[in-house]
């Protein structure tokens, strides 16, 4: 999974400089945080794309992970930078997915519960401003679904983080039923995040000028992982499942009408019980992080207020900012409480 780590080491040095700017601000005078409101109403900021590449100490030593997973940035600084943003709730998620490549199934699980362990102690710590996305080894099916059992019922996750495959194998694959079927019954909400798109295009295919194996690898990868799940009939063989695309669900919702006559033209082996756009309105979700009014509003439109949510991406270089909701005309000011924070109060069921 080449794109995503060079991401992650490029924007490494963003990062550390932005948690230095954040203690210098706190040194020389309090940090302000952000109230934001509709119509006057103050609401809750729950952010779905969170992340942590967090330090693995001990679990990775003597590994050939140790160089680049023993250590890595605290948490210490990120309530500063949720105030000046105006969120007001996390949901953290380890994400790269690395792990899913490790053949030893012992070094995968006690990776897995390094993540899952030490952010239920952080969010015991933060109790009003994090909730964990579980971390689970999915190249091995059967121990996935017991740690996501034990991480929602022991520790208290919320939700749980996925990529967009395994090893080039699609997550449609009857082999990980298992994880769907669970995933359905403890009412968890999935949060893919893609990697890159290393699996679906040639080597090299999205190099160079502009970090294309981000700007288009990621989305691509997204809309291809969402379109199999729908076209494979995951979503027939669980119909209440709730999966959140990243990065405005990849381009499936901005060409949604090509996705929609599929079926209709002779040889595509269709098996699906609905149209496309069904499963877009009662299945998947997607996060606002399309940079601008036209872009939430066409999400909303597409999917439905229910289905879109905010995300930031936080702690990496992208804009971030409420105000593409808040201030967008083409919103009512239901629909701008439900992307801001509602639909993630109830998903991930937060009480505080």
């Amino acid at each position: 999974m080449p794109n995503r780590r060079q991401f992650f080491k490029t924007v490494a040095g963003a990062a550390v400089s932005l948690y230095a700017g954040e203690r210098i601000l706190r040194a020389q005078a309090p940090p302000s945080r952000r109230q934001v409101s509709v119509a006057g109403k103050r609401v809750k900021v729950i952010d779905v794309h969170a992340h942590w590449d967090m330090p693995l100490g001990d679990v990775v030593k003597g590994t050939p992970y140790e160089k680049d997973h023993a250590t890595g940035p605290g948490l210490d600084d990120r309530v500063a930078m949720m105030d000046k943003l105006g969120v007001d709730i996390e949901a953290i998620s380890v994400n790269d997915f690395w792990w899913w490549d490790i053949k030893d199934q012992g070094l995968a699980r006690a990776i897995c519960n390094k993540h899952n362990d030490t952010l239920a102690a952080w969010c015991k710590q933060h109790p009003d401003r994090f909730v964990a996305m579980a971390s689970i080894p999915l190249q091995f099916p059967d121990v996935a679904v017991q740690m996501l059992e034990d991480a929602t019922k022991r520790l208290g996750a919320r939700g749980v983080a996925i990529g967009g495959h395994v090893s080039g194998e699609s997550l449609s694959a009857p082999k990980f039923d298992v994880f769907w079927a669970k995933v359905q019954e403890l009412g968890q909400l999935a949060f893919m995040h893609p990697n890159g798109s290393a699996n679906l295009i040639q080597q090299n295919a999205l190099s160079g000028r502009g970090g294309l194996g981000n700007i288009v690898g990621n989305p691509l990868e997204t809309t291809v992982f969402l379109s199999r799940l729908i076209f494979d009939g995951t979503f027939d063989k669980f119909p209440n499942l709730k999966v959140c695309g990243a990065h405005g669900g990849g381009y499936l919702p901005s060409y949604l009408g090509r996705t929609e006559v599929a079926c209709q033209r002779q040889g595509q082996n269709c098996i699906i019980k609905k149209k496309p756009s069904d499963y877009l309105r009662s299945n998947i979700l997607a996060d606002a992080m399309v940079f601008s009014e036209e872009g939430v509003r066409h999400l909303v439109a597409e999917m439905g207020p229910g289905q879109v949510v905010f995300g930031t991406d936080t702690p990496f270089n992208w804009p971030v900012s409420v105000d593409p909701i808040v201030n967008n005309k083409s919103l009512s000011n239901a629909d701008k409480e439900a992307v801001l924070g509602g639909n993630l109060t109830k998903l991930l069921r937060i009480t505080t």
